[in-house]
């Protein structure tokens, strides 16, 4: 934030345009969602806050613009090509250590092609090279702080407690010598239903369940079956397919042969359900940020009935 403030001070922006506050949410984040000056409230971060935000927001009818939390399905059908499914997945997984909104966090798979998908998923995340940032090499870091590596790891143990099978990670990583820190290895579960613990929460991390299912029906009830509505992909070799499963996917966001991880400025981006309300990008975002207003002018007098 404060980088892009420096920017915009070499333009020729008036001062005061733009101002940057700094502090944590905690202290400052109450007092700039519940001003009264406030018009819109814009917030992206987690839907617990959000709600929070946004609550603070309506008390002076202000617009809330929220950005939320994910949990979004990445499927696969029995005629998809494979090899691009999985390279799809493992990026959707596994870029940034899967801290990203709009990360996989679910695989969703036909049965006919689940054991081949499973197998490809474990070999691709078991060669990608883990790490320090500091190392140019390293493709899967540190998770962001302690507690969320141990909820990570949390979810992975209780995933496993209810009968799925760790088919590889679900450990940290040792760097410099520490055995105990924050890189979690890429981690990849089979055997998942949707009501496990690492399915059915949004996690931050190196993680990534996967979910057979029978017929499309299925496939869209399982990706459907969660609080959020972010982003989504589908793999199919038959686009009218993956169109008719997209168009049933409860999502602002779906993908065709491709990963959930797609954002563009010009393109609208929006979430449903507890992911958000609003649109961000393009000029929809200037509609959520803007006041329509009607002016009309009579050219010539009207008859009025009295």
């Amino acid at each position: 934030g404060l980088l892009f403030a420096k920017l915009f001070e070499e333009t020729d922006l008036p001062d005061g345009l733009i101002n940057v506050v700094t502090g944590r949410g905690s202290e400052i984040g109450d007092r700039v969602a519940s001003h009264p000056e406030s018009d819109v409230v814009a917030f992206t971060g987690s839907t617990e806050v959000g709600k929070h935000v946004a609550g603070l927001a309506g008390e002076n009818l202000a617009v809330p613009a929220m950005e939320l939390g994910g949990n979004n399905a990445h499927v696969v059908t029995a005629d998809a090509d494979l090899d691009r499914a999985l390279d799809a997945a493992a990026f959707g997984s596994f870029v940034h250590q899967g801290q990203v909104c709009i990360s996989i966090n679910r695989h969703v798979v036909h049965e006919d092609v689940y054991d081949e998908y499973v197998a490809g998923l474990v070999e691709r995340a078991e060669s990608l090279p883990t790490g320090g940032v500091h190392d140019p090499e390293t493709i899967v870091g540190p998770i962001i702080d302690e507690s969320q590596r141990d909820e990570m790891l949390g979810y992975v143990e209780e995933t496993v407690d209810a009968g799925a099978t760790l088919e590889t990670g679900g450990h940290t990583v040792d760097v410099d010598g520490v055995d105990d820190s924050l890189v979690v290895a890429p981690t990849v579960l089979s055997g998942v239903t949707n009501d496990m613990p690492a399915a059915a929460n949004e996690h931050f991390g190196p993680i990534a369940p996967v979910i057979p299912f029978s017929d499309v029906d299925e496939a869209v009830e399982i990706a459907n079956d969660t609080e959020y509505g972010l982003s989504g992909a589908v793999h199919s070799g038959d686009l009218g397919t993956a169109k008719a499963i997209a168009d049933r996917m409860e999502t602002g966001n779906v993908h065709i042969n491709d990963q959930p991880i797609n954002d563009e400025a010009h393109v609208p981006f929006s979430g449903v359900g507890a992911s958000g309300v609003g649109h961000y990008n393009s000029d929809a975002f200037l509609s959520e940020i803007t006041e329509t207003k009607w002016i009309s002018i009579q050219h010539e007098p009207r008859e009025y009935p009295f």
